[in-house]
Order: structure tokens, then C-alpha cells, then sequence
């Protein structure tokens, strides 16, 4: 099978090429490259072929020729999504549907869209949300995920099969390495400083998965007989990875014996809660099992961490963070306020 992975150069992209290469398949990726320089491993797998574009300035020649498109070209996370709303808007769900709309039009046949658990937002929480609940997005980075699902789903037909992962937050360390995440933040923190601290009363709920799981259940939603799947939606995790955002924090400090635990209490004017049922997914997406716990992702990371010798000033840096990383290339020149590389880049 022939893959376009468009954002490979990205945080889950270098996971998501090596695991669509090792079952056999040739792989091209595309991306913009503002996360090019991030990379933090030498151990990056290249994709077969690259293309260095926009999504949205993508043609559809270069879409041609391909089986199945995995999209996770995105603004990635909320408060990237608070810097640029209109941004957020056009790149994540605009853009979006231009690229699933050329490449039905040149041919491809399977659509396999990253979307996120965050789309259920503040949610009563009094049972697990299956892929029929509610959906209450709070940010503009979730809002643009629901969008993007509607559309695609008008575009589903007898020759066009979109899929959607709804991908619990991830964790895990990649070649190009994000400590904006929670697990990964927290257990940064606790390297680094010695102190667990949360800024919230802990209780919010807050799903996990590792991006060499979100990897697998791409490849299996790619995979898959399209009878499986077809405009179909699935959350991806695992029921006993519901942790309330004050479990992580433990679950970091159990890693990080030396490292104190302190949850405020104060409020983090993060409205998110969400306690979310998998079950579909297990039992419906042939092949896909996830093989990773909150125990083990806290070992790789402080592995990771410790290897690198890593401070509190350079974990927050812009190769890091991916919001510092935008705001650097602004400030730079070297892409516009509109996110296109300038002239003397491009």
C-alpha cells in the first residue's frame, strides 16, 4: 500500500513512518517543516519520500497515486488554538477537508483523519463516553476536530472511506520529543526539580495513550476492510487508562521516588473532564490492541529524560514546546502571521 502521512515531521509522525514501514508499506510524508529543527534523536526513521508543502497550498497531483491518506497535519493543542483561533479554523479544518476533498478526486480511496477525545470537553463524567455521546467541545483546537468529522462524513461514499481516530491524550517519547503534553511535562518536572505539582485539585478525568498505540490503531484503520470502518469513528485508548489528572501526578511520583507531589488546588482554567469508553475500538478495528500503560510510559520518558540530562530551562524551550517554537518563527520572520514560510525562506 502506498501512505501519504501528511505532519510526519511533527511529534507523532516519526512513530507513525516507522510503523507503517515496518508492516511493509511505502510511505511519502508532507509537511511544512515548522517543526523540522525540533528533532531530538538521531534515531528519526525517514519516510520513503517527502513532500515540503503547506496543506494548504497541497495540488491534487501530488495526492495521486496514493491508498490511504493519514492526516495529522494540525495547529496541535489548545494553546496553539488560543494563539491563532482563525488559524486554527482554516489550517485544521479547512485545509483539512481541501486535502480529503483532492484526494477523493484524484483517487484515494482511504482517509484515516487524527482527531482527539478532546472533542467530548466538559462532560458529566457519570459514565465513560462511547462514540455516540455527547460531544462538548471547549477550545477552538476541539471545535476543529468536530468540524472536520462532519465534513468528511458528507464526503464518505462507495469510493471514499474517512475514518476517525479519536486519539486520548497522548504520551511517550518521540524523535521529535513534546513536553507540552501532560505525562510528559509532568514527568520532565519531576527530573528536573524534584516537585510533582499540579495546578488544579486533580480530580478532572483525562484518558492516555501512547503515540506508538495511536500509531498501531492508524495502521490498523488503514488496514482494515473498508466494511470495518468506513466513516466510522473510534476512541483510541484503553478503559484503564482513565486517570484523573491527580492519578498521573501519583503515578509520576511512584517513577520519581525523590520527586514531591503537591496538587494545589487551585483552579487551571482548563475545563476539560472526560472519562471515555474504548471498548469500540477493541473490539471493532481488527488488529488493534494497545500494549502500553501509564507505568511503563513513565519509565521510557524518565529514561529519555535522564539520558539527555535534561534542565528545567532547556525542557521548556522552543524545541520542546510547540507553541514557543510558532511564536519563534513569527517573531524571527521566518513565517508570516498567517503561518506561510516568508520569501526568504520559501
Amino acid at each position: 500500500m502506498r501512505v501519504l502521512i501528511t505532519g510526519h515531521l511533527g511529534y507523532i509522525g516519526p512513530i507513525m513512518i516507522r510503523t507503517f514501514k515496518d508492516a511493509g508499506h511505502f510511505v511519502c510524508g508532507l509537511d511544512t517543516g515548522f517543526f523540522r529543527e525540533c528533532l531530538t534523536s538521531e534515531t528519526d526513521v525517514p519516510p520513503d519520500a517527502e513532500i515540503m508543502k503547506d496543506i494548504r497550498r497541497v495540488e491534487p497531483a501530488e495526492l495521486e497515486g496514493f491508498d490511504c491518506v493519514v492526516h495529522l497535519a494540525a495547529l496541535s493543542n489548545d494553546p496553539l488554538g488560543e494563539l491563532a483561533p482563525e488559524l486554527t479554523d482554516e489550517i485544521n479544518h479547512h485545509a483539512s477537508i481541501r486535502v480529503a476533498r483532492l484526494a477523493k478526486s484524484v483517487g484515494v480511496k482511504r482517509f484515516v483523519f487524527a482527531s482527539s477525545c478532546s472533542i467530548y470537553g466538559a462532560s458529566d463524567n457519570t459514565s465513560p463516553i462511547d462514540e455516540e455521546g455527547s460531544l462538548n467541545p471547549v477550545s477552538i483546537y476541539a471545535v476543529s476536530k468536530v468540524k472536520t468529522e462532519a465534513d468528511l462524513g458528507s464526503l464518505a461514499d462507495a469510493g471514499f472511506s474517512p475514518v476517525y481516530l479519536r486519539n486520548a491524550t497522548a504520551y511517550g517519547v518521540s524523535p521529535r520529543m513534546r513536553l507540552d503534553l501532560v505525562l510528559n511535562n509532568l514527568i520532565a518536572w519531576a527530573k528536573s526539580t524534584g516537585r510533582v505539582r499540579v495546578l488544579s485539585d486533580g480530580t478532572p478525568w483525562r484518558p492516555l495513550v501512547h503515540i506508538e498505540d495511536i500509531s498501531q490503531a492508524a495502521l490498523c484503520a488503514a488496514e482494515a476492510p473498508k466494511s470495518t470502518i468506513h466513516n466510522q469513528a473510534f476512541n483510541i485508548g484503553s478503559d484503564d487508562a482513565n486517570y484523573r489528572v491527580g492519578e498521573i501526578a501519583k503515578a509520576v511520583a511512584r517513577s520519581v521516588p525523590a520527586a514531591h507531589l503537591e496538587i494545589t488546588g487551585e483552579s487551571s482554567g482548563d475545563l476539560r473532564s472526560y472519562k471515555v469508553n474504548f471498548d469500540k475500538a477493541s473490539r471493532k478495528l481488527p488488529g488493534f490492541h494497545p500494549v502500553w500503560d501509564i507505568e511503563r510510559g513513565c519509565r521510557q520518558i524518565g529514561d529519555w529524560f535522564d539520558s539527555r540530562g535534561e534542565t528545567v530551562d532547556t525542557f521548556q524551550s522552543r524545541r520542546f514546546i510547540r507553541l514557543k517554537q510558532i511564536k519563534h518563527l513569527i517573531s524571527d520572520g521566518a513565517v508570516s502571521p498567517s503561518l506561510f514560510w516568508t520569501t526568504k525562506n520559501r
